[in-house]
């Protein structure tokens, strides 16, 4: 056993048994189903009781999912950690950050497609919305955005309607209909944002503070 470094910070018990669970969870997933049964299937193989399972997963198969989607995130960030992002265009840059998301998910398919058939279910459509909106929040960063404005929001609004579809089609459809999906979509959203910057929309706000200083003053501002 590797002795810990002088000075370092203990592992959380919490996080480590998290992971442990969510491995368990993993294994029987396919078996199971996403739901309470595959919770405490998980939480006995690690010698947890129910109190410990309510203290550690308090939401039960909400909990484990969020859990498993921020474990695809990490490994997402980790591949394009491997990747210069200033080498490419935007939109190779977005291609490349859906792909790899879609690609981390794929290791664990089995899994990954009962969860996201949990996600799908009406009364977790929040809970999918929130965590695509991580994901999508993960990517952009990668991707080198730092709009702080009303962009940074409809970025990763745009993003989340996209990853969203892209990878319920790679968990059921397979790799070549979602990465053909994902470059559509890049060409719609990039035809849009090109016609976007052509258009002054502040334009009909600053005709009617015109039109209201002549009325008030007799002059152009």
């Amino acid at each position: 056993m590797t002795e810990p470094s002088p000075g370092a910070e203990a592992p959380d018990w919490a996080d480590q048994m998290e992971q442990s669970v969510l491995d368990a969870a993993i294994a029987r997933a396919d078996e199971l189903g996403w739901n309470s049964r595959l919770v405490r299937a998980a939480c006995a193989a690690e010698g947890l009781s129910l109190g410990d399972q309510e203290l550690l997963l308090p939401n039960g198969p909400r909990d484990l999912a969020a859990l498993l989607s921020r474990r695809h995130d990490a490994r997402t960030m980790a591949a394009l950690g491997e990747i210069d992002a200033g080498s490419l265009k935007i939109r190779e840059r977005i291609a490349h950050a859906v792909s790899a998301r879609m690609e981390a998910g794929a290791e664990t398919l089995p899994a990954t497609r009962r969860c996201a058939g949990f996600l799908g279910l009406p009364p977790n459509a929040d809970l999918g919305l929130s965590l695509a909106w991580e994901t999508a929040d993960h990517l952009w960063r990668w991707a080198g955005d730092t709009a702080t404005d009303w962009n940074h929001y409809s970025k990763r609004v745009i993003l989340s309607g996209i990853l969203i579809p892209a990878l319920t089609m790679r968990w059921f459809d397979g790799r070549e209909p979602a990465e053909a999906f994902v470059a559509r979509r890049i060409d719609n959203v990039m035809a849009f944002e090109k016609w976007k910057a052509g258009k002054d929309f502040q334009a009909p706000g600053r005709k009617l503070t015109e039109a209201l200083a002549r009325m008030r003053y007799g002059q152009r501002v």
